[in-house]
């Protein structure tokens, strides 16, 4: 697995998202909590409740709208 961390302006870590080998996507905000998830197989972007919040990848968004 490997991690991207998110960072703002100041360089305050604000998320990360982990990425499976699988190519499964888990967003994560700045405490660790679970805010979303890719799937790269159906190209949706769920969030922690695995609602779905639109076609493609919007992690970072889910990240920087907190």
């Amino acid at each position: 697995m490997s991690r991207q961390t998110l960072t703002d302006a100041r360089y305050h870590t604000i998320g990360y998202i982990d990425t499976a080998a699988d190519g499964q996507q888990t967003a994560r905000d700045a405490r660790h909590h679970v805010v979303g998830y890719y799937d790269p197989r159906s190209d949706t972007t769920r969030d922690a409740r695995h609602h779905l919040v639109g076609h493609g990848n919007l992690l970072a968004s889910l990240i920087a709208g907190r």
